[in-house]
């Protein structure tokens, strides 16, 4: 097997099927639209595959169902619904294996399964959720220093239309955690948090705040710190502590640092959807003294909280909106409910809101719920109204959904690990029994590298060469592309999404930055076009800082090559890690990188180079002194 330490040639004829020199024996459409929602609300789904024996679509709305190929055409097609205007993720099950639509940009980002997002538009108006012509906020990608897991963590951060119009004014904070398996950019990139408050904003329906998502899951990054005199307690608890530890006593203080907050109890919130729901209550209820807004969605948490449930008085004198939603469908709707009940019958306030038709455990819920409560929270008088309208939960049937164990393994099954690290090899993993043929094709082989299949049905394969810098593959199963489906860094490319390999010894790697001061990426809609924009550590502004700062530092674009988007530069080529870093040891000027288009500002193309080896390389020279 041929290995070798820098990337091959990109061919940018081949950018829907991959940036590799090397074509699979599939034969990936080019040009055609593999989605259409049809005037009936029925959706068309099409997908080009010559190569499988058998295709199935599985979309939230109708569940997994057969396709049929088109002899004349090539595609398989299937005609669905007609469906709910919403936003529902689905993916093509080819031959027993769940891939991405090729054809898709948007996508569900996830630390296991990888679906892509369809958007069924309504007959007239708009989702809650659009992009609509009004004033938009920032969202900004932070890196903060964690104390309690040793180490850095990851974040999320949304900022009103406003924040850089009035230096003067602070905002409530709410934070707000994914579900199980989520990353921190669930919320953003499925929940669209930012759309649904710039619309709500714009008709006057909510209070301006900045919004927070951390990543409920820090361990998958850092393995916790363990308390002295043994291990800690079951995975539950765990995590709680874990996740509780970070938020208040690491990610507020940073967040309370860096930008302008009212920093008190009455101007914070906090709340989740399923696991995020349970860590945000739980979380919340424990540190009453730092919120007052507690928000659930299709999730519930502890009833042995002390001081809590037994006190009713003093906490509903300290909760000023206590907002919980659930799906009657959903698989813990009987956990939720009877949560809900335990409120009622210790006296606790409560809003609950129930729906019965967004498929049960769903982002449409979540979506639909966080529209709701968005309304309330900061809005001591409309939180007030609500809590003193609200009814107590439903009646028992003994016929409720409840949350086992066994329900647990089902949802979410055990998987194989994949990219694995040991030293200086990593370990490449995809479980696909039915398979005859697997190898892994990426920017650090030479060639397609086969893989060996176990007796679960696991194909594996180790690298020992050559694997010191962060690289694009995928894995070809009986000729059918598809990412690492383990791997929860995808390239954020248009069309077929790679997954990224980066080895932890790189040293643009997040955890590798040791006490380099990091700086920011914020993304904006510039006029229905995605911005991103990179400002060093004490720099604030967003896409603004590229022309104010232009006097002070230098300013380069980056230009996203063909099939790139504005976030290529920075979660393939590591733009922003390497600056802090270059800047920090004294090797470069602080600079800005921008996607926009800024007047004078150096333009790097991304396209004048073969592989982004070469554009970090460039990059490097561009902005060293």
């Amino acid at each position: 097997m041929k290995q070798k330490r820098t990337f091959l040639a990109w061919l940018p004829a081949c950018v829907m099927v991959g940036c590799l020199a090397f074509m699979p024996s599939v034969l990936m459409a080019q040009g055609f639209q593999s989605t259409t929602t049809n005037d009936d609300g029925t959706v068309t789904f099409r997908y080009k595959n010559d190569v499988a024996r058998k295709v199935e679509v599985d979309v939230q709305f109708a569940g997994r169902k057969a396709m049929t190929r088109d002899a004349a055409t090539g595609l398989w097609t299937v005609t669905l619904g007609p469906a709910a205007p919403d936003i529902y993720p689905y993916c093509f099950v080819v031959d027993g294996l769940s891939i991405m639509d090729p054809e898709a940009e948007g996508y569900f980002p996830n630390e296991g399964f990888k679906n892509s997002l369809l958007r069924v538009k309504p007959a007239s108006g708009w989702l809650v959720s659009d992009v609509r012509d009004v004033p938009h906020g920032r969202v900004e990608y932070i890196g903060y220093r964690s104390k309690s897991l040793g180490g850095v963590n990851n974040a999320i951060v949304y900022l009103p239309p406003r924040y850089d119009k009035d230096s003067k004014t602070r905002y409530p904070v709410f934070y707000l955690i994914s579900g199980t398996t989520d990353t921190e950019e669930v919320y953003y990139k499925v929940g669209r948090m930012n759309y649904i408050l710039d619309n709500l904003l714009a008709e006057g329906k909510a209070r301006e705040m900045i919004i927070v998502l951390p990543y409920g899951n820090p361990t998958k990054l850092l393995p916790p710190r363990m308390p002295a005199g043994g291990m800690m307690g079951g995975m539950g608890m765990m995590m709680r502590d874990v996740v509780g530890d970070d938020l208040t006593g690491d990610l507020m203080p940073y967040i309370d640092s860096h930008y302008r907050t009212l920093a008190d109890r009455d101007h914070r919130a906090i709340g989740g959807f399923s696991r995020g729901g349970n860590q945000g209550l739980g979380i919340g209820l424990r540190h009453l003294d730092l919120f007052s807004y507690l928000c659930s969605y299709s999730s519930f948490t502890s009833t042995d909280i002390p001081g809590v449930y037994d006190n009713a008085d003093d906490t509903n004198r300290k909760i000023h909106l206590f907002w919980l939603g659930v799906g009657t469908d959903d698989f813990l709707y009987g956990n939720a409910r009877d949560y809900m009940e335990h409120l009622d019958r210790h006296g606790i306030r409560s809003v609950k809101e129930f729906t019965t038709d967004k498929f049960g455990h769903t982002w449409m819920n979540a979506r639909f719920f966080l529209d709701h409560s968005l309304q309330l929270l900061f809005n001591p008088e409309a939180s007030e109204a609500a809590m003193k309208a609200g009814r107590p939960a439903p009646a028992a049937t003994g016929q409720e959904q409840q949350f086992t164990a066994g329900v647990m393994a089902r949802l979410f099954p055990r998987q194989v690990t994949s990219p694995e690290f040991n030293g200086d090899k990593v370990t490449l993993r995809i479980n696909a029994p039915e398979a005859g043929k697997v190898v892994v094709e990426g920017e650090m082989l030479l060639e397609p590298a086969p893989m060996q299949k176990d007796a679960d049905g696991v194909w594996s394969i180790t690298l020992d060469k050559g694997i010191d810098d962060v690289y694009k593959y995928r894995f070809v199963v009986d000729g059918t592309p598809t990412s690492d489906p383990t791997n929860m860094y995808l390239a954020p490319d248009r069309g077929f999404k790679h997954s990224i390999l980066e080895n932890p010894k790189n040293p643009y790697y997040l955890q590798n930055m040791g006490e380099t001061p990091l700086g920011v990426v914020a993304y904006t809609n510039e006029g229905g076009n995605i911005v991103a924009t990179y400002t060093p550590a004490g720099v604030s502004g967003g896409a603004s800082a590229a022309g104010k700062g232009q006097a002070r530092r230098v300013t380069i674009q980056l230009v996203p090559g063909r099939g790139d988007t504005a976030e290529s530069w920075f979660k393939i080529a590591k733009a922003n890690l390497i600056a802090d870093k270059l800047i920090a040891e004294g090797k470069a000027r602080p600079c800005i990188l921008t996607t926009a288009n800024v007047k004078g500002a150096k333009q790097l193309k991304a396209d004048d180079y073969k592989t982004w080896a070469e554009r970090r390389q460039a990059l490097i020279r561009l902005i060293s002194k």
